[in-house]
């Protein structure tokens, strides 16, 4: 059946089919997390819309089940599965930005590098996310927040239509006129209803210098550093962004030597407005009682972007758990800190976003990101180079249980592991997660992107 199908898809495909065997496979099944290793019966890399179009009917002719890869970073590896088929759109790369307009339109292949690379020229973005490998289809359909998201909000708070390819073969553009209801559900539910070809954004003025950078904090000081920064964020204007990084320090030259390697707490900041107004706001962070180091400065928004992708590179396997959380009290803070002086892996480490601002302001129900009160959101990543996964699940997990009393309720979509169909209604809320499934009732009755997807259809 798989081999039909990929002779198939050869008549008026104009992409790479590439099935077991070819030299091109393993390269082309392999994503991010090194833990994910799935074998689809065929790859199909398209060129363009038509290519999707064709390879919808294709697994829909042959029964095949179907993943969509866009730039492959999901913790899950959602873009991959056994058996079926991988409709692969990575070589979509394509960026065109109306400066006028301030619009940019991007095919699902683009990464936030390359696309923040095109409108950045122009000095302009939209809420990009906190690495610039990841993809940016997978990321705003799943919310995505960033640099820019108290100022501007998510991605999908800024996604002004979305070209669709849908289970049946049509493809539908969704904005506020046409299919507002689809617009609706891309704005925060994942891919659940079809396949994304093209995304417009809405873009704002943004660099391309910016005020960032990070103060660094020995762990022993930890607790009292997540409280100070904590009850700073309480009244910070929503123009500054702020996530602290838990990891051990890296070899550079601007810590200290006696530092380097050692735990430490990295408060990021970034400030999307005038540059003399941030640093009188971020001055109570860059004086932090024990700070090791400071590096905020004025540098190009693109290089922020990237200051978290060395590390994180593909192939090496990663587990993660994440938590919205209600408070950030001294117990909460103390949990963190305990758990982080016990981390498995010199590879792993702790995110803690500070969220709010534009991010709050939305409706709860306006799109289908659903935890817009909590004010924060943990994200525990154990990452490992080689070995017994074991120990490093069994610290996630140990931290994650840990952390439970202090939870808003839910997870992040974009965080969000192979972990139960429970979990995933607590992802949107019960109330939510019925609404989407209506949604995806009318969109996906026959729940043909059910692979990669969370939401089955009601029937």
């Amino acid at each position: 059946m798989a081999g039909n199908a990929a002779a198939a898809l050869g008549e008026g495909f104009r992409g790479q089919v590439i099935v077991p065997g070819d030299l091109a496979y393993d390269e082309a099944r392999a994503v991010w997390n090194g833990a994910i290793d799935r074998h689809p019966a065929v790859i199909a890399r398209c060129t363009g819309t038509a290519d999707v179009l064709r390879a919808v009917a294709v697994a829909r002719e042959h029964g095949l089940l179907v993943a969509v890869r866009g730039g492959g970073h999901n913790i899950a590896g959602l873009a991959v599965c056994d058996g079926g088929m991988v409709i692969d759109l990575s070589q979509l790369t394509g960026v065109r930005v109306d400066r006028e307009r301030r619009i940019a339109r991007a095919q699902p292949g683009v990464t936030w590098a390359g696309f923040d690379h095109e409108t950045q020229a122009f000095g302009l973005a939209t809420p990009g996310g906190l690495m610039s490998s990841t993809g940016i289809a997978g990321f705003t359909l799943g919310g995505g927040f960033g640099w820019l998201s108290r100022a501007l909000g998510l991605a999908c708070d800024n996604l002004l239509e979305a070209d669709v390819v849908t289970a049946d073969g049509r493809l539908l553009t969704a904005d506020d006129a046409e299919h507002p209801d689809l617009l609706w559900g891309l704005r925060g539910a994942g891919g659940n209803f079809g396949i994304v070809t093209s995304f417009s954004y809405r873009l704002h003025k943004v660099g391309p210098q910016v005020l960032c950078g990070a103060v660094f904090v020995p762990a022993e000081r930890l607790t009292e550093t997540l409280l100070a920064v904590r009850d700073h964020m309480l009244e910070a204007p929503d123009q500054l962004m702020l996530a602290c990084t838990l990891l051990p320090a890296p070899s550079a030259p601007f810590l200290p030597e006696a530092v380097r390697g050692k735990p430490v707490a990295r408060v990021g900041m970034c400030w999307a407005g005038d540059p003399n107004r941030g640093l009188a706001v971020v001055a109570p962070l860059r004086a932090l009682p024990g700070a090791v180091a400071d590096t905020v400065s004025m540098r190009p928004y693109v290089q922020w972007q990237q200051m978290l992708d060395p590390g994180w590179g593909p192939g090496v396997p990663n587990y993660w758990k994440a938590e919205y959380l209600a408070v950030l009290d001294e117990a909460a803070a103390s949990t963190i800190a305990e758990h982080f002086a016990a981390i498995s892996s010199p590879h792993s480490d702790i995110k803690l976003a500070f969220l709010g601002g534009a991010i709050a302001r939305t409706g709860p129900a306006d799109t289908a990101y659903t935890h817009r009160a909590a004010p924060y959101l943990l994200n525990i990543n154990s990452r490992w180079e080689h070995g017994d996964s074991a120990p490093h699940i069994a610290w996630t997990r140990e931290f994650w249980s840990a952390m439970r009393p202090f939870s808003a309720g839910g997870v992040y979509v974009n965080f969000l592991g192979q972990e139960g169909q429970e979990r995933v209604v607590e992802a949107y809320g019960r109330p939510m997660f019925e609404r989407l499934t209506a949604l995806k009732d009318r969109y996906d009755p026959e729940n043909f992107f059910r692979v990669n997807q969370n939401i089955p259809p009601s029937t």
